[in-house]
């Protein structure tokens, strides 16, 4: 494992801009990145966005990331049928959409919108997710100053402007089982909030290093990710993100959260239509990491593991019959 205090950035991460090449100074940008900007390294970004029938919110979020001089946008898509594709090729001809022909699960489709594209930084993001002006800026400046982090995520708020738990820790085993038998009827219990960092609400704009970030949103430099071998296309959905930023961690980078850039991620738009199907990939997804993840005396503990993860998509599936929600609204989906 290579140590942290040597990481550097890629390609051409030493060439410094043209004065006054990048943007002014965000007033939420935090102190430890600083207002010289001319003298900052390339910050050519490439947007990769995964879309699923997410209709008019992909428009938006392309539109979006247009407006941030994003130098790339890739949509790759899961295999929509709701016209959305039409619209973003009749309004942005320039941005390259892929097709696959069938839906690849979340971070297979992101590897591959990675794979078209050269730029050193990498914005991965959903469809249903509006960037706030200048934070993809903010998410590489603090890339830059940090070389030995590899991937920053923003601070995620719903479409009713509450924050979501973006940013989280790797749960001991007594965290995780609170978590699991508790997170879905009360979310405010001490083993909930331990693993979703919920302190990070309260703190500063500064940046926070965190175990993990939601693939939600986040900005990665392209050595590491590449170095890892991106996404795990092992998960189809939900956890893709966990196993990353802890293969990230084992290779020796860090991961930070930037509550300072800010999204608004309407969450469900796609993933409601088929909530049964999302239940099920989640809790696969969780076993897939806890098995892979487990070292030790705590594989001894995976039958055990296996069958808490079962009880729980039962639960998860009993809540979703007894208090469907009324519509998409953007509020923390409680089985995470």
């Amino acid at each position: 494992m290579r140590g942290r205090a040597g990481r550097r950035g890629v390609g051409t991460a030493d060439r410094p801009l043209a004065p006054g090449a990048g943007p002014s100074a965000h007033p939420d940008w935090p102190d430890h990145v600083g207002h010289g900007r001319d003298a900052l390294p390339d910050r050519t970004i490439a947007a990769v966005v995964v879309n699923y029938e997410s209709g008019p919110a992909l428009v938006r979020c392309v539109d979006g990331l247009r407006s941030e001089a994003v130098a790339e946008v890739v949509v790759v898509d899961n295999g929509s049928m709701d016209g959305s594709l039409d619209e973003v090729r009749r309004r942005f001809p320039e941005v390259a959409v892929l097709v696959p022909g069938q839906n690849l699960g979340y971070g297979a489709a992101a590897n591959r919108g990675v794979a078209a594209t050269t730029s050193p930084w990498l914005l991965v993001c959903n469809s249903d997710l509006e960037v706030r002006s200048g934070a993809a800026a903010l998410l590489v400046d603090t890339l830059t100053v940090n070389p030995g982090y590899a991937l920053v995520g923003p601070m995620i708020r719903t479409s009713e402007g509450d924050r979501y738990p973006s940013a989280r820790r790797f749960p001991s085993l007594i965290d995780a089982a609170g978590h699991a038998l508790l997170g879905m009827f009360a979310p405010d219990n001490r083993f909930t909030r331990s693993y979703q960092q919920a302190h990070l609400g309260e703190a500063g704009p500064g940046l926070q290093t965190v175990d993990w970030v939601s693939g939600a949103c986040f900005m990665a430099r392209r050595s590491a990710f590449e170095e890892v071998g991106g996404f795990d296309e092992a998960y189809f959905m939900y956890a893709e993100d966990v196993d990353l930023c802890w293969r990230l961690g084992r290779a020796g980078w860090q991961v930070a959260y930037v509550p300072a850039a800010e999204v608004t991620h309407a969450q469900g738009v796609s993933t409601d239509r088929h909530p049964y199907r999302m239940i099920f990939e989640h809790h696969r997804s969780l076993l897939r990491f806890a098995a892979r993840s487990s070292g030790g005396w705590r594989k001894a503990l995976l039958p055990l593991v296996a069958l808490g993860i079962g009880v729980r998509a039962g639960l998860a599936c009993l809540v979703r019959v007894t208090h469907p929600p009324r519509a998409p609204t953007g509020a923390p989906d409680p089985r995470l």
